[in-house]
């Protein structure tokens, strides 16, 4: 005992004394951070203690306070459009800070609608997404990589191998369309972006705010997205492949009953409504009694050996529908190109293959496609002549609508297949129900294929320094045919379902001409743009239908 209470004294004398030193190397590090180039304070740089999660922001008159813990640690200064600046704490317990100008930052270029400016001079709400980084993301739709990564843009995914994506920048409004609009290269569309290999794109910007309508009108309503492809580079030929692969499954997962506990389920649930559970219709036999407070007992239950459709051939089973109709998907994909350029032009060449396996049975999407941009300079640079146009292949298997409410639905106690290999049919206990595994095999014959071709062409003209007259011709064009086959059966609710075959095609034509005129000039300090243009578009559209059914 005496040893013992030795023992606590000593760890208590351990305890106040490393408290003592805590304390003791704990200090208030006060301070003002002000600008290099005006002196004014700064406010709402953020100061973190660096390699620690310990930081504040400086108030409206660019003061901050903040408690550090060694003095051997070091302060970080950071601010959007500022240079970043690491300072020693040492002993002081005052700093004052200067930040300069993040110059390479102002001086990025940024493409707002038929011309170019620096982000130093804009006023809108313009986001830059970092390609490189989005590129980290195996996303075969380049905008769901902008999920997170761009203020008040929401991007939600429908699911399909497709990577297809509903997109808002600015909410819900009024119009009928609530989708963003796209440019690429300078021709406007309002198509999927799944198309699109994401390999391909040198730059992506998001405009959010009205001053999109200025150069789009009503077309920006929803906001705008501007992608630039990628372009030859002058010096010698590049040459670039890159491969991934990449699986995928269900994060989690709903846990489903076995036959026993939805048996048990069914007797409490007839027994709650007053019902006979004896009188299910599924198979299921229950012996049960009555303690003395009247209270129902469940003894044993019998699981049939067959299920009851008069044919005995579905075997009673403990079936995981979800586990049933759902897979580990798989994703690969395959990109080359070849770039080069010089004083008088440049080339970029690219093709790549995408293939990817749903997690969902029997669902694929897959994607060729091939891209080629090119520019050449004449007359001693006066004019330039391009071109940019990509042509894709695109297939798709989705699932059917529903189908994993199905498997939600679905009773453990059916098989998937009969004795005899076809598959399972609902009984007359579960009418309301259907096989999914069924429903996805039936439809395993019904992928879309889709062309598209996308483009543009055009000309500039530079007469005189810094003053461009630029002409383009931009196609958008389509093509999607879809053979769909109904299978015959008899199952869910009684329905007979016949043998069917429906064709469906539709052919979309949409071409945009613009001609604009641009002139830059500075004097001294102030830079001056001035434009002018006009723009015309037409959109055609061919939608093809017909159908056979067996009577």
């Amino acid at each position: 005992m005496k040893f013992n209470k030795k023992i606590k004294w000593l760890l208590l004398g351990l305890d106040l004394l490393f408290s003592g030193f805590l304390v003791a190397q704990t200090r208030t590090i006060t301070g003002i951070v002000s600008s290099t180039e005006d002196g004014l304070p700064l406010i709402g740089v953020t100061v973190m203690e660096k390699g620690t999660n310990n930081g504040t922001v400086t108030d409206s008159n660019g003061k901050f306070n903040i408690k550090v813990l060694d003095t051997d640690h070091v302060l970080v200064f950071s601010m959007i459009g500022m240079q970043t600046l690491e300072v020693p704490i040492g002993n002081e317990s005052f700093i004052n800070v200067s930040l300069s100008t993040d110059s390479k930052i102002l001086e990025d270029v940024i493409v707002t609608g038929y011309l170019t400016q620096k982000k130093a001079d804009l006023t809108g709400a313009v986001s830059v997404v970092d390609v490189k980084d989005m590129m980290s993301e195996s996303a075969n739709n380049p905008i769901l990589a902008l999920q997170g990564r761009v203020a008040g843009m929401s991007v939600t995914a429908d699911g399909n191998p497709s990577g297809a994506a509903t997109v808002r920048i600015r909410g819900i409004g009024t119009m009928n369309n609530n989708d963003p609009l796209y440019v690429i290269d300078g021709v406007p569309t309002k198509g999927g972006m799944h198309e699109l290999n994401s390999n391909d794109i040198e730059s992506i910007q998001v405009l959010r705010d009205a001053s999109a309508a200025t150069i789009y009108g009503s077309r920006a309503a929803n906001g705008v997205i501007i992608i630039t492809t990628k372009q030859g580079e002058k010096g010698k030929t590049i040459v670039n492949f890159d491969s991934y692969l990449t699986l995928s499954q269900y994060g989690k997962t709903v846990e489903m009953m076995n036959t026993k506990q939805y048996g048990e389920s069914l007797w409490q649930a007839m027994i709650n409504s007053g019902y006979d559970p004896n009188a299910n219709g599924i198979g299921y036999m229950y012996n049960y009694s009555y303690d003395d407070n009247g209270n129902p007992k469940l003894n044993d239950m019998l699981v049939p050996k067959y299920l009851v459709d008069g044919t005995k051939r579905m075997l009673s089973s403990n079936t995981d529908w979800f586990d049933a109709i759902t897979r580990t998907g798989g994703a690969q994909s395959y990109n080359l190109s070849v770039s080069n350029g010089s004083n008088k032009g440049n080339k970029f060449f690219s093709l790549g293959y995408y293939d990817n396996k749903g997690t969902i049975e029997q669902t694929y999407f897959n994607r060729i496609s091939a891209r080629m941009n090119s520019d050449y300079k004449l007359l001693d640079d006066l004019v330039t002549i391009g071109e940019n146009f990509s042509l894709n292949k695109t297939s798709e298997l989705q699932a059917p609508g529903g189908v994993l409410d199905l498997a939600l639905m679905a009773l453990p106690i059916m098989p998937v297949k009969t004795v005899d290999g076809d598959w399972s049919s609902v009984t007359s206990g579960m009418l309301d129900r259907d096989n999914p595994a069924r429903v996805l095999d039936a439809n395993r014959d019904n992928p879309y294929s889709y062309w598209r071709l996308f483009g543009n062409t055009y000309i500039d003209i530079q007469p005189i320094k810094n003053l461009h007259f630029k002409s383009s011709f931009g196609v958008d064009y389509g093509n999607y045919y879809q053979r769909i086959l109904t299978y015959s059966y008899t199952g869910r609710l009684g329905e007979g379902l016949k043998n069917a075959s429906q064709i469906v095609q539709n052919h979309f034509m949409k071409w945009t001409w613009s001609n604009v005129a641009n002139y830059q000039f500075k004097i001294k300090r102030h830079r001056m743009d001035f434009l002018a243009g006009t723009e015309f578009n037409k959109e055609t559209d061919i939608s093809f239908s017909s159908k056979k059914r067996r009577l």
